[in-house]
């Protein structure tokens, strides 16, 4: 990858669509599979990867080993909570705000999501939940706070694209994002000295803008995949870097960019170019303020999703992780947080055996033969007239491919298989031709699916 010849050696510890005119890389927090050369002067950047990035082939991820069953026990929820936050003294605006926190009074670090953008008009946009992503964090003692911009999902104002000046539109994401670190630094639960900003694609290009005037308590930025593409502007490119290098000129925390090899939005190239337009505009003393460019490789089918897939969080939180640490936040672990449970493999049937699933039709075994070409974090489901769906990816592929079943079924709908075991448990079903039920070839957009 082009943007290797920058790295050196530091270490202390659904598919996104190429977006038309004035709309920001998608990528969400659950963004998943969709089924339906540096110069002199960027040579000087400090940047940071260990030798084991590279191609995440099949994407069998080991779950961490950890031995955290003597650690205090949060919710699977995280003790979510959906709050407003004003964006001036008038309140007149609020942002829909997720808040996931650990047990107690605290306080607790903090560390605040800043999504992407989805194709489209943004009002229509989820809200931003980024389950994994808070539960590694929760894990790991913080505050996770994760609002909706201005115009997104179900927060007030709107959304302002203005025009094709990605500095300025960078700027203006940030005043939300400045919003939500002073509000939330005044609760008592949170500590106001120990701030981390997360953001990304979309959401990571107002995280380096708010680098720019920063609350005095936050001390590191992450930024996965962050930018903002405008093919319909002339030198969209051009502008993006130009944006970068505004940010850098007046950046006062240190930053950890993320980038994979096979990003379907950014190409190697731009992403040096990025970076490097960063590093050259900081200050002389910009030693101060590092920023760490880390090449992680392939991962699954596009880079772009790694923040939204539970497991994404292998490859991004050492790399954090080490971040974090050298930059003074917290980084052991303090809380035990269940992942998603699957259901106990059965001996119904092997994997791999189409005819063996109940229900479906042609087209339904069509279907799970294309369910059984996913990567293994993946789960399929069935109804009794014939439903199915599969999902792949995001933080809990088993609720996705249930709640798409029962979009098309008037039956509850049941997992069949889950990863790479059958876990269906009804013994007297026997596999024959249902009732396909509707066929509208909608999507949730946040998953790699496919259902009827």
């Amino acid at each position: 990858m082009a943007f290797r010849k920058l790295l050196s050696g530091w270490m202390t510890a659904g598919a996104i669509c190429l977006l038309p005119a004035a709309h920001a890389a998608a990528a969400s927090a659950d963004s998943q599979q969709q089924a339906s050369g540096a110069g002199p002067a960027a040579q000087r950047a400090a940047v940071s990867v260990a030798d084991q990035s590279g191609p995440l082939g099949s994407a069998r991820v080991p779950r961490l080993a950890l031995d955290d069953a003597w650690l205090p026990t949060v919710r699977a929820d995280m003790n979510e909570q959906i709050i407003r936050i004003p964006v001036d003294a008038s309140g007149d605006v609020t942002l829909e705000t997720t808040v996931y926190r650990p047990n107690g009074p605290g306080p607790f670090p903090m560390v605040v999501f800043n999504h992407g953008k989805m194709p489209g008009d943004p009002r229509n946009q989820e809200r931003s939940d980024p389950m994994s992503f808070a539960r590694e964090f929760v894990r790991h003692g913080y505050v996770v706070v994760a609002p909706n911009r201005r115009g997104f999902a179900e927060s007030g104002g709107s959304y302002e694209q203005d025009g094709c000046d990605v500095t300025r539109n960078g700027l203006g994401q940030a005043l939300d994002v400045a919003a939500t670190v002073d509000y939330m630094s005044k609760q008592p639960y949170v500590d106001a000295q120990h701030i981390a900003v997360a953001g990304t694609s979309h959401g990571g290009l107002a995280t380096m803008a708010y680098g720019t005037e920063a609350a005095h308590g936050v001390r590191a930025l992450i930024n996965f995949s962050g930018g903002l593409r405008q093919d319909a502007c002339d030198g969209w490119q051009d502008n993006l870097s130009a944006a970068f290098g505004a940010y850098g000129e007046k950046g006062r925390v240190p930053s950890l960019w993320l980038y994979g090899d096979n990003d379907s939005v950014w190409s190697a190239a731009l992403i040096t170019r990025l970076f490097a337009a960063y590093r050259d505009a900081q200050p002389a003393q910009a030693s101060s303020v590092p920023a760490k460019l880390v090449d992680f490789g392939s991962y699954k089918n596009d880079a772009h999703r790694l923040v939204g897939d539970r497991d994404g969080v292998q490859i991004w939180w050492p790399l954090v992780e080490s971040f974090l640490a050298h930059e003074g936040m917290p980084t052991a672990v303090q809380y035990r947080v269940a992942d998603p449970a699957a259901p106990r493999a059965t001996d119904f049937a092997s994997i791999d055996s189409v005819t063996a699933v109940p229900y479906l039709d042609q087209a339904g075994r069509d279907g799970y033969r294309n369910f059984l070409k996913q990567y293994p974090t993946r789960a399929f489901a069935v109804s009794d007239s014939g439903a199915w769906s599969w999902a792949e990816g995001g933080d809990n592929p088993m609720a996705v491919a249930i709640s798409n079943c029962e979009k098309r079924s008037d039956d509850p709908c049941r997992l069949y298989a889950v990863n790479d075991k059958v876990v269906w448990n009804d013994q007297t079903a026997t596999a024959q031709n249902g009732n396909s039920g509707n066929n509208d070839g909608g999507d949730d957009v946040r998953h790699s699916l496919a259902s009827r």
